[in-house]
């Protein structure tokens, strides 16, 4: 089984895309993911194809595939909410451009949270989001959106199978829909890691095992079905390094890119630094490292 993993890196103006592919080859990995931009605005600014080109030149010197590469949609994106059309359809249409940004860097996989249910019933949201995305979707190109398993804070959705498979039945092109999990989520909502095998032979016979193009790595501060949402990193939370270790070498799992998302080490305020290369190591290496001391 050859491993593919690597972590969230920064998308900065004035190195944009190859900056990114630095950072990654830094902290030992064969992928990663990254925002286009803010996470919380929809200001973007313009792609630089001399950044983009000299990027795609360090992956290929350093086997990182474009294929295995995520993008992760801004968090402001709610298509849940359909309160006021307007501002409805003016995420739409951010969402459509973010699609073909993708696809402007050169890559084809965005992650995207479904969205939160404000003002309306679970029912209304989740058609709320099968509408959004097909308009979306007629209004881009080929980028394959991978709804994110979400952990249940507050008015989620895409907090369980049924929901994401509601969700995945709504589209009109289903090459173009598929799933990403995340493993402190699905904790937070109520799924034993130590039982992942299980959770899979359910997800393959509701939705497909071949939905699943991504899987976020992350331990979780909280116990399992709080549904609170906070990383831990690897190995130091509650789900702890074993469990999280047999989910990353998962032989129904060979080939999808395994992101992760944990927070950065902070020993005090002139003391922090990213813990990814440390972690990276450990899954290669199958052995927990304490890089926390």
């Amino acid at each position: 089984m050859s491993l593919i993993i690597g972590s969230h890196v920064s998308f900065t103006n004035k190195t944009q895309l190859f900056g990114s592919v630095s950072e990654a080859i830094s902290y030992g990995a064969n992928t990663f993911m990254f925002y286009t931009g803010s996470t919380q605005s929809t200001q973007r600014s313009e792609i630089d194809d001399t950044l983009t080109y000299e990027a795609f030149r360090l992956m290929v010197n350093n086997n990182i595939n474009s294929d295995n590469v995520i993008v992760h949609a801004p968090y402001i994106i709610n298509l849940a909410n359909r309160e006021h059309e307007d501002k409805f359809m003016f995420y739409v249409s951010f969402l459509a451009e973010e699609l073909l940004r993708v696809r402007t860097l050169g890559f084809n996989k965005m992650v995207l949270h479904p969205g939160s249910a404000v003002n309306c019933s679970r029912e209304d949201g989740l058609k709320n989001i099968i509408d959004g995305l097909n308009l979306a979707f007629e209004k881009s190109c080929d980028t394959v959106i991978l709804l994110e398993t979400m952990a249940g804070k507050g008015n989620e959705l895409g907090i369980n199978i049924n929901e994401i498979k509601t969700i995945i039945e709504g589209i009109h092109d289903k090459t173009r829909i598929g799933v990403c999990l995340d493993t402190c989520h699905l904790n937070d909502s109520g799924v034993d890691i130590n039982e992942f095998d299980k959770y899979l032979d359910e997800f393959d016979k509701e939705i497909g095992i071949d939905k699943i193009k991504c899987v976020h790595v992350n331990d979780s501060m909280n116990p399992i079905n709080s549904h609170k949402d906070r990383h831990q990193n690897i190995g130091y939370g509650t789900i702890g390094f074993d469990a999280l270790n047999k989910v990353v070498h998962n032989e129904r799992l060979n080939g999808i890119p395994f992101i992760l998302e944990t927070p950065w080490v902070n020993r005090n305020k002139d003391d922090e630094y990213p813990p990814y290369k440390y972690e990276i190591e450990a899954f290669r290496k199958e052995k927990f490292v304490d890089f926390i001391q």
